[in-house]
């Protein structure tokens, strides 16, 4: 079958970078499903694992942890869904990825796909959305906050693919009063349409900003990106007690200066579940059924920015220059073989 991989990691610009190949079929396990991939988006974590993981042997690496597709086979023990179902999901960092014609993916972390929207539409969520309600629910918790405190959080990062769907997911769903970080005016235009209540520039003193905008502080804070360079001032906005959640891998995180404020710290991962098999894997399932049903109400939207026709090397390879820029909004989506 057609894939797009690689075997060695190469800057983006290099002609080996990603190939169009042709690999075997998937062998599928017992909770396995066999899905015929309709379309993909590009993740910032599809960049990282290019430029750090070679291939196995003479068996070439396939990235992709973002699709939609239809169901062609079932393993020995699938329950959840059946041939012909149209699904999506973020997959696993342990097996081949999405970019082929044919991925096998374990039912628990695969959901039914929203009918309302079509293949790259919803190709643009399934790994921002776990992780977006995986680090605003299971990390911090907000839906525990005290409803008798003004309850906000500011977003850093919001404009890209994780910021935008959980700046809807905190606006719709919770109580909290959004602040997105945005410097430029099209990111902050982007960031105020998926919700965010108000913006501050992240490239200027925050705390002036927030105090100009009506606030002394924020009880919370979720760093997207580069939060290694961002600890003082987010020490600085945090209430006491407050809660910060980061998904970045800053090369030094310093967070002895959480301690005088006793502020909290988590960290998202939203392959944990998958990587260590973890007992509680099916929420995935149940959380993407979730928000299919959300994107359904008319709840909260796609967060994809850009289609591209064809699933080949040159077209992920312009998508990978894209995100490795640090430019984009919201999702890039790559459809169809």
């Amino acid at each position: 079958m057609k894939a797009v991989g690689y075997f060695k990691p190469l800057p983006i610009h290099e002609a080996d970078a990603l190939l169009d190949l042709e690999v075997p079929e998937p062998t599928l396990r017992e909770h396995d499903l066999l899905v015929s991939v309709k379309a993909v988006s590009v993740n910032p974590v599809d960049v990282k694992i290019r430029a750090g993981r070679a291939a196995s042997g003479d068996h070439p690496q396939v990235l992709g942890w973002d699709a939609t597709g239809v169901v062609q086979a079932v393993g020995a023990k699938v329950s959840r869904f059946k041939l012909g179902d149209r699904v999506w999901y973020a997959g696993d960092l342990n097996r081949a990825g999405s970019n082929a014609e044919r991925q096998a993916v374990d039912e628990r972390i695969v959901g039914t796909m929203p009918a309302s929207i079509d293949f790259a539409e919803a190709a643009a969520l399934p790994l921002t959305a776990i992780t977006a309600w995986e680090l605003l629910f299971d990390r911090l918790r907000v839906q525990d906050a005290d409803p008798t405190t003004n309850n906000s959080v500011l977003v850093i990062g919001a404009g890209g693919g994780v910021g935008s769907i959980l700046v809807q997911m905190a606006r719709k769903l919770t109580g909290l009063t959004v602040i997105a970080t945005a410097s430029r005016p099209e990111t902050r235009e982007w960031v105020m349409a998926m919700g965010a209540h108000h913006t501050i520039d992240h490239s200027k003193p925050w705390k002036d900003q927030l105090n100009e905008s009506g606030f002394d502080d924020v009880t919370h804070v979720v760093s997207l990106n580069h939060t290694g360079t961002y600890v003082a001032q987010i020490v600085d906005v945090l209430r006491p007690e407050g809660q910060m959640a980061l998904i970045d891998d800053p090369k030094v995180l310093d967070i002895a200066p959480f301690k005088r404020k006793s502020l909290s710290v988590h960290w998202e991962f939203m392959f944990t579940r998958s990587l260590f098999n973890t007992s509680t894997q099916s929420r995935q399932h149940a959380l993407l059924n979730r928000v299919a049903t959300l994107i359904d109400n008319g709840t909260i939207r796609s967060t994809m920015t850009q289609r591209v026709e064809g699933i080949r090397a040159d077209n992920l390879k312009a998508v990978h220059s894209q995100i490795e820029s640090g430019g984009a909004r919201g999702k890039i989506v790559v459809e169809g073989f």
